[in-house]
């Protein structure tokens, strides 16, 4: 949503009147100078080439200044074409406000050597304080200006962000030079007019000088102040809220550059970082809809790690499929056939996650899952086992999809040395397990079709297992792809004990 015309006249009208606020602190120390001297008969005089210069010059100076953003804000340009003009408001306002500010200090701090006077002619300024008040007097001037506009650029980049979506890309401010200067002129342009004025006068004309700078020091110094704390501390409050959030866990967040320095360079760059931490939450959730989400958050935390090369260790294997699938099949729909398969993964699923398990991928009706290898399960092939047995419970004691289609699902366990790392080619790799171990396990998944049992497992499961469970010896047998027969073992789910 774009901004209203309401809405623009009134950022427009908020900024000139930042930009000539100058004119009414300059108006302020004029008062202050007036009443401390008793020249009020050349008020009208110094007033009026403030109100000319500080408030009617600097007002359409200001207009111009800002016309490039108003017409962004309207539509006319793009955001880039006027980022630099953004950026840079501050300081092209205060410059030509510092501009403006010496022609007015000039003409006011001579006017007692040109206008016949008597009153005047006693308050004429020595050379050095004439100087002095010309180049501390603008400069001051200049820093308020500049960081009332920060504060107003702040709202106004805001603004922006929240209605046009845009941030802040170039910084061409300094947040050091900022609080070097900020300081300098707080502390020491007040001490350096004090100072002159100790050195130009005596007597009387001394204490009205010395009480003519204090008083307009406490008064200008405390505005200034106040929008030179808000201009260099708000950006870094917004930032630190902004990472609390993110610490808290809210990766939606982003927000918005409202300063042209280091700390809006760094406000940038957060939200860059917080898009990256977005997009590889975004990822590890896309995982984990095709694989465990811990295998995603094992990827996702290896990665630049040589894992192509590959890593060995023991673990436990455990393949499923479910009986006669294929015959299932055939009198369901597909919406039906997927309905049922879903539902029944994930009933096959929370044994396994429950146990310590990682299920690496799904294949058809099928799963392969793994226990110890990538994250540790201690007593893996115990885990194992218990996870198939909660599994036989759980899909014999209920049927799934809308049809309430019943489904006998086939286990097959070994436990062994394992590969495990990432394989394949290009962008596209796949971290799984290979070896002998996962190649039996799917050989006694298949060897249950023979056998009309649910559960099988190798001779180096059942060792693993010891006294946890009562396994029937089946003898030794061959499965394809070994030369030599292995010693297999069944299990009924429905005669041990609760494993849970």
């Amino acid at each position: 949503m774009t901004a209203t015309a309401g809405e623009i006249a009134a950022l427009r009208r908020r900024y000139l009147w930042m930009a000539i606020s100058i004119a009414f602190v300059d108006l302020a120390i004029t008062l202050i100078f007036s009443a401390a001297s008793n020249s009020w008969t050349n008020l009208w005089r110094s007033a009026g080439v403030g109100i000319v210069l500080l408030l009617a010059a600097n007002w359409l100076i200001a207009r111009q200044l800002f016309e490039p953003i108003r017409r962004f804000l309207i539509g006319e340009v793009a955001f880039e074409d006027i980022q630099r003009r953004l950026t840079q408001l501050p300081l092209l306002t205060a410059r030509y406000v510092g501009l403006l500010a010496i022609v007015v200090i000039a003409f006011r701090s001579s006017t007692p050597w040109w206008v016949e006077d008597h009153v005047l002619h006693q308050i004429r300024p020595t050379i050095a304080d004439f100087i002095a008040v010309t180049i501390i007097l603008p400069v001051f001037y200049f820093t308020y200006t500049y960081f009332v506009v920060s504060d107003y650029l702040a709202r106004l980049c805001g603004f922006i962000f929240e209605r046009y979506g845009r941030n802040l890309g170039l910084f061409f401010g300094s947040y050091t030079l900022k609080l070097v200067v900020a300081l300098l002129v707080i502390s020491v342009a007040p001490l350096a007019a004090i100072v002159v004025d100790l050195f130009s006068y005596t007597g009387e004309r001394q204490q009205v000088e010395i009480l003519v700078d204090v008083a307009s020091a406490v008064f200008g110094v405390a505005i200034t102040a106040y929008y030179i704390g808000r201009s260099l501390l708000q950006p870094i409050g917004i930032l630190s809220r902004a990472m609390k959030n993110v610490a808290d866990g809210n990766l939606e967040i982003r927000v918005p550059v409202t300063s042209n320095d280091e700390v809006g360079e760094l406000t940038g760059q957060f939200n860059t970082m917080v898009e990256g931490l977005r997009e590889r939450e975004q990822i590890r959730e896309t995982f984990g809809r095709y694989v465990d989400e811990s295998v995603a958050a094992t990827i996702l935390r290896r990665q630049g790690q040589d894992t192509r090369s590959g890593e060995t260790g023991e673990a436990t294997i455990l393949f499923s499929d479910i009986e006669g699938f294929t015959t299932i099949a055939e009198y369901l729909t597909p919406a039906e056939l997927v309905g049922a398969l879903n539902d029944y993964l994930e009933t096959v699923l929370a044994p396994i996650r429950e146990h310590g398990g990682v299920v690496h991928t799904f294949i058809g009706d099928g799963l392969f899952a793994s226990f110890n290898m990538p994250l540790a399960c201690d007593s893996h092939a115990v885990a194992a086992v218990r996870a198939a047995i909660d599994i036989q419970r759980a899909v014999g004691s209920r049927t799934f999809g809308d049809p309430g289609v019943a489904l006998a699902t086939r286990i097959g366990i070994s436990t062994g040395q394992v590969i495990g790392g990432d394989v394949g080619s290009g962008k596209r790799t796949s971290f799984t397990l290979l070896g002998d171990t996962v190649n039996i396990a799917a050989r006694l998944e298949q060897l249950n079709k023979e056998h009309g049992t649910r559960i099988l497992v190798s001779e180096s499961t059942r060792q693993a297992c010891g006294r946890h469970f009562a396994f029937q010896a089946l003898g030794s047998m061959q499965v394809r792809g070994r030369s030599e027969p292995i010693a297999v073992y069944a299990l009924d789910p429905n005669t041990q004990e609760s494993p849970s």
